[in-house]
């Protein structure tokens, strides 16, 4: 309908009323009419019809109104990022004044001023606002002192709907109407005391919408689901138990969901084994489980605590490949040539027993320094042909073009109330990339045989490639700091991106480098139409090995189940999916972002919380980003903070963007990325994960002296 409509205006410039535009296209019924004025609502939302004065409408044909979403800022202003397909603006300057009571978040149209680099504009109308939960502290009038800066409201608490909440109690609150310059809210739940250990997380935990509890219809659920594997159970299942099965995680991993073995063939190839906890036998389609797992979508791992998908008596129970004990698992068995080769494999319902719960600390032992812990005796030969596998498997990933960007994580320490005490990189040992490597080639091999069907849906784990766009201004960032690639990049390969990162590798500023390349592609999500996956070079992907934490994995388990085991692939089940699964897959991707978004915002609270214990110490670190507010400034144990330009107090600076630079009156050079700095942190706000920097006056000598020179 909308062809034929936008048909009518391009034929009839005159403004339209909606009984006019019904009858030219001659529509008769009142549910076509209903259809029509559907429609136009939607048409006028996306800018493609304009409504008069009068009531009429006319095709929309104002270049400089555009859609997008309210991403507010620190300061003055905020941005709106352009969503709508017209070219070329993508983001758009709004003055705090202009927004029109618009916040972060709301889907808008924005006017305006003019097209050029850094177009200014107003809110015109809002759209959409998506806000409809809010997370703040009770103040002593009862207003809301939001958690959210970004969110600038005025909320209020209504009497009646309070839920026993006090000044000082962090609440999950619902905006129910606006009041003239304020929201009314009601108390969803009260959240604990602000200074109440732990509730600092739960409050950003809410924030995010992310369950923290169980319903009860899943706790009444658990009741069935069995603490031990029965022979029945094992009926139809291969039998493992007798093979040399064991799995490596981490220190304190509870929730176990891999599990490896493997042999050296007659004809010198290796056979691996990647044993995946069967988590759909237990989690079944329709029932309070299942449906609690597809809304959660995700493990949330934060600083304190694990907020599981599952229930711990799974997974941590009988889900969880834990040792010396009967466990329902999927095999995806693999036989890899010398070259990398997946040359065939099985795919198939197992019961296993894991012989050892390894660590990454014990195994990087044996393999980085030779030495072998107690109880690692007999699996030591095992774990070196492992890794011999590895190592062939990431040289046949990387000739494709697989892209390592080497990026640190940090790690935060916490006492037993929950607070900060210190900050540590995470080790990536020869252990992890072992484990690392053998679950991308299970997830492949699986999504290689399910594809290799053609008709059946499925669920992909996709990556696009970045936009030339965004690497010529990669390129610019490393040629700011002095730094010249060779070669051409019009085209954009993952080999391209392996070059530029192995150009760049014994650069200071490397870690900088890789951060800004990695952001400059795009997220990997969850999807039904195969496109690859551009920074694993690999053709075909999926998910399928860690079933106890996301959603997807179980999805893929599920649909081998329907589709393999028990051979379901008619043309009903296939039509059912067709329709069910591009639903987990946006959903799935939105949860994990909103999971991701929580672990980062707990992580800059707590490295917050930890830098208020240091203040007026003198940190080393190193320039890793520049903005028109100021430089942040990251130490080696990956906490950030700023220098504001008011606390450069040696010269007058103005941001210079062509160059990612903070340039002075007198300091020419200024400041740029990979900058090495000695600071003293001043200030660090918990509440907001912000911590402030100034330059050790001893250091800003030095540099003076050295300028002179």
């Amino acid at each position: 309908m909308k062809e034929q409509i936008l048909g009518l205006f391009k034929s009839n410039n005159k403004a339209l009323t909606i009984m006019e535009i019904n009858d030219l296209l001659g529509l008769t019924t009142i549910d076509e009419l209903k259809e029509l004025e559907k429609t136009i609502i939607e048409m006028e939302t996306n800018l493609e019809l304009r409504r008069t004065n009068k009531g009429k409408y006319v095709k929309h044909d104002d270049p400089l109104e555009r859609i997008g979403v309210v991403l507010s800022a620190k300061g003055d202003y905020a941005f709106v990022k352009i969503t709508d397909d017209k070219q070329p603006i993508k983001d758009v300057y709004v003055q705090s004044s202009d927004l029109n009571g618009a916040i972060h978040g709301d889907i808008v149209v924005v006017k305006i001023d003019k097209i050029e680099a850094k177009p200014f504009g107003v809110v015109k109308t809002i759209l959409k606002r998506e806000l409809s939960n809010v997370v703040g502290e009770v103040m002593d009038d009862y207003t809301l002192k939001l958690d959210d800066p970004k969110i600038k409201l005025n909320v209020f608490l209504e009497e009646d709907k309070r839920m026993n909440s006090m000044p000082g109690h962090k609440v999950l609150a619902k905006l129910t109407k606006k009041d003239g310059n304020y929201y009314n809210a009601e108390v969803l739940k009260v959240i604990g005391h602000k200074n109440d250990p732990g509730v600092d997380i739960l409050s950003i935990v809410y924030k995010y919408g992310i369950e923290v509890d169980f319903n009860d219809e899943v706790k009444d659920e658990l009741n069935s689901i069995p603490d031990s594997v029965s022979e029945k159970e094992m009926i139809g299942r291969t039998d493992l138990r007798d093979q040399i099965i064991f799995t490596i995680d981490g220190d304190d991993t509870k929730d176990i969901d891999d599990a490896i073995s493997i042999e050296i063939l007659k004809n010198g190839n290796y056979k691996l084994g990647v044993h995946i906890a069967d988590v759909s036998y237990y989690v079944k389609e329709g029932t309070p489980l299942y449906n609690s797992a597809m809304d959660r979508g995700t493990s949330v791992y934060l600083a304190d605590r694990v907020i599981p998908m599952l229930p711990h008596k799974l997974s941590n129970g009988i889900c969880s490949l834990n040792p010396n004990v009967d466990r329902l698992a999927i095999s995806c068995v693999m036989e890899i040539d010398k070259s990398g080769k997946c040359v065939s494999h099985e795919i198939f319902p197992s019961v296993i027993k894991s012989r050892i719960q390894m660590t990454y600390k014990k195994v990087n032992q044996i393999l980085e320094e030779n030495i072998i812990p107690v109880g690692y005796e007999e699996f030591s030969d095992k774990l070196r042909q492992m890794k011999d596998l590895a190592d062939i498997l990431r040289k046949m990933k990387i000739a494709r073009g697989y892209i390592d960007f080497d990026i640190d994580e940090s790690k935060i320490i916490v006492d037993d109330t929950g607070k900060a005490i210190d900050v540590t990189l995470r080790n990536r040992g020869t252990g992890e990339r072992l484990i690392e490597d053998f679950m991308i080639a299970a997830n492949e091999t699986v999504a290689e045989h399910i594809a290799s069907y053609e008709f059946l849906p499925f669920i992909y784990r996709i990556h696009g490639e970045p936009s030339e766009e965004k690497i010529e201004q990669f390129i610019s960032y490393v040629s700011s700091c002095g730094y010249k690639l060779t070669g051409k990049f019009k085209e954009i390969y993952p080999t391209t991106m392996q070059k530029i990162l192995d150009e760049l590798k014994d650069k200071k500023e490397f870690s900088i480098f890789s951060n800004l390349l990695l952001r400059s592609m795009k997220k990997a999500v969850y999807d039904t139409n195969n496109i690859g996956h551009f920074g694993l070079g690999s053709k075909c992907y999926t998910h399928f090995t860690s079933p106890i934490r996301r959603f997807p994995d179980t999805t893929v388990h599920r649909l081998l189940r329907k589709y393999l085991f028990d051979g379901n692939m008619d043309k009903d089940t296939i039509n059912y999916e067709e329709v069910n699964l591009p639903y987990i897959a946006d959903h799935s991707s939105k949860k994990e972002r909103d999971s991701v978004d929580c672990e980062r915002d707990v992580d800059d609270m707590k490295k917050a919380e930890y830098m208020s214990s240091h203040i007026g110490e003198v940190f080393k670190g190193m320039v890793s980003s520049i903005t028109n507010r100021g430089m942040y400034i990251c130490l080696p144990n990956l906490i950030e903070g700023m220098i504001t330009i008011e606390n450069l107090t040696d010269d007058t600076y103005t941001f210079d963007e062509s160059t990612i630079s903070l340039i002075g009156k007198k300091n020419k050079r200024g400041y740029r990325l990979g900058d090495e700095l000695e600071v003293v942190c001043i200030a660090a706000r918990k509440e907001v994960g912000e911590i402030d920097f100034i330059i050790n006056n001893e250091d800003t000598n030095d540099r003076d002296t050295k300028s002179q020179s």
